[in-house]
Formats: C-alpha cells, sequence, structure tokens
C-alpha cells in the first residue's frame, strides 16, 4: 500500500514552519499513543506513521529531498525496503545461491540463539540439535552495496559465505547446520550466524537503499552554474549545476544507490551541494562583489 504524503499525516501545510510541526506531532502523538489506545492495531499504526512523518519532516535536510523527490527522497516507498523490516521476503529467511539467509533487525532473533545456547527464553520446545555459533565479519562500504564472497573460520575449517548485495550494517546471515555438532541422540547441527558490520566511508554514508553526500562549490560556480564531478559507488560522475543553486539543495542521481530487489532495481544517489562563502577576499575581489551588491540595489541584476 502507497505510503500517505507526511504532510497530510500531520495535517499541516507544506509551507508550516518548524513549531507547526512540532505542535502538530506533539497532538497526534498523545492522541494515538498506545499507553491510551491499549491493543488497539489500528492507533497503534497510526503512532508509527505519525512518527515516521515527524522524523522526516522535523529534520531539514530530510525535508528538503522529501519536498522535492517525495517518499523516495528519504527511503520510503519503494526508496527504503530496509525501513520496514526484511526486503527479501516473510520469516527473515532468504535463499541465495543454495544458502540461507536470516537477517536480524535488533527483534528477538538472538534472544532464540541465546535461548539455544544457555537453556532460557520463549517459544516451543525446540528438538534436540547442536548449539549455534556466532561470528561477524567486515566489509567495506562497496562490498555491502554489491555483495561479496567472505571467508570466517569456524573450530579451524574456513567457511565460504555469500554476502547478499544491499545488505546493511548489523544484519545477520544464518547458515543452516553449519554450527555446532549434534549432541548424542541427535542427528541435526546447530546454526551459523554472521554479523555482518560495514565499515564507513570517508564521503559517502547510506539511508536504508539511498546513497547520500555533499558537494561544496564556490560562490561563483553556485550563481553561473556549472558542472561538478561527484564520487559514487559506481566511479566519479559529472553533474550539472544549474545557475542560481541555493546551498542546501538536493539533486538525485538515479539508480546510483543501493539494491533493493532481486531484479537489481537500485535506489538514488542524492548530493547535496554546499555553496562556500569565500574568507579572505583580495581588494579586486571586494570591489567587484561592491559593484554587484549596488547593481542590484539599482535593480540591473535579476
Amino acid at each position: 500500500m502507497a505510503k500517505r504524503d507526511y504532510y497530510e499525516v500531520l495535517g499541516v501545510s507544506k509551507n508550516a514552519s518548524d513549531d507547526e510541526i512540532k505542535k502538530a506531532y506533539r497532538k497526534l502523538a498523545i492522541k494515538y499513543h498506545p499507553d491510551k489506545n491499549p491493543g488497539d492495531k489500528e492507533a497503534e499504526a497510526k503512532f508509527k506513521e505519525i512518527n515516521e512523518a515527524h522524523d522526516v519532516l522535523s529534520d531539514k535536510q530530510k525535508r528538503a529531498r522529501y519536498d522535492q523527490f517525495g517518499h523516495a527522497g528519504v527511503g520510503g516507498a519503494g526508496g527504503n525496503p530496509f525501513a520496514g523490516g526484511n526486503p527479501f521476503g516473510q520469516g527473515g529467511n532468504f535463499n541465495f545461491n543454495g544458502q540461507t539467509f536470516n537477517f536480524d533487525f535488533g527483534g528477538g532473533s538472538f534472544d532464540d540463539i541465546l535461548g539455544s545456547i544457555f537453556g532460557f527464553g520463549g517459544g516451543a520446545r525446540r528438538p534436540r540439535r547442536g548449539v549455534d555459533y556466532q561470528t561477524s565479519v567486515a566489509l567495506t562500504f562497496e562490498e555491502a552495496i554489491f555483495g561479496t564472497t567472505k571467508s570466517v573460520s569456524v573450530e579451524g575449517d574456513n567457511l565460504k559465505v555469500k554476502i547478499p548485495a544491499g545488505i546493511d550494517d548489523g544484519m545477520s546471515i544464518r547458515l543452516r547446520g553449519k554450527g555446532g555438532p549434534a549432541p548424542e541422540g541427535a542427528t541435526e547441527r546447530g546454526d551459523l550466524y554472521v554479523r555482518v558490520r560495514v565499515k564507513p566511508h570517508k564521503h559517502l554514508t547510506r539511508e536504508g537503499a539511498i546513497i547520500l553526500s555533499e558537494e561544496k562549490i564556490s560562490m561563483v560556480d553556485a550563481a553561473l552554474g556549472c558542472e561538478i564531478e561527484v564520487e559514487t559507488v559506481d566511479g566519479p560522475i559529472t553533474m550539472k549545476v544549474p545557475a542560481g543553486t541555493q546551498s542546501g539543495t538536493p539533486f538525485k542521481l538515479s539508480g546510483h544507490g543501493v539494491p533493493f530487489r532481486s531484479d537489481g532495481d537500485r535506489g538514488p544517489h542524492i548530493v547535496t551541494v554546499i555553496v562556500e562563502t569565500p574568507k579572505n577576499l583580495s581588494r579586486k575581489q571586494k570591489e567587484l562583489l561592491e559593484e554587484f551588491k549596488k547593481s542590484k540595489k539599482r535593480g540591473f541584476w535579476g
């Protein structure tokens, strides 16, 4: 189901001030808070929707991207499958080249792991089986975007682990039957959980299926327009900056973000342009700016 417009969710206009957004959020959050509506699934869904809208509209950069690109600019519908949970199917499992992966988003799955190891935790009693092992693997930013194969050591035997494209920091890959050996009287080995740690990039950050970066340009280039070279995970790309660009303006490079579907579809790379104000001006530069200031007052500019 398509996401509702965030302004509509909070009941404010698109030119609402920060204070108006804050007041609208507080009013709705109190009305639909789970503590005031115990067991009401509809109220719970509305509360989640309200918080999602506030998270975007209360952040200046996210709001600017949302105003320009809609939900796709902030990882919403069609743009950030990771925001809503497991993008690869129900139950947290994903089959990739014969291996089963489990994506852990901080829910209860590791409670189950601890329960199987130490004998506590809720849920139905499981058949006797080997204990589950846990390990971790470090990925570069690009390896997480495009996928790779890594080796992990389990009891001294090196095991190849295929990492799917689009995996994010903190997710876990579950390899069935690669854990501890089956105890006496049982035949099932435990599972191996490989926790993914993604190293930060020097210039790029990630928000679900969206890649974000900033590019600085001079005041003159912003006024006259220019072309700049943007670093992306696909290599450098030339991007046109139109004349009159204001500082903080976002630009979308479609298809240069994170893969989020099995058919290879990718989110966007959003570049925010920051206009730098010169600190040390020569006498000639100051004279030119003064002349520009005077001409603007006389109506000869714009």
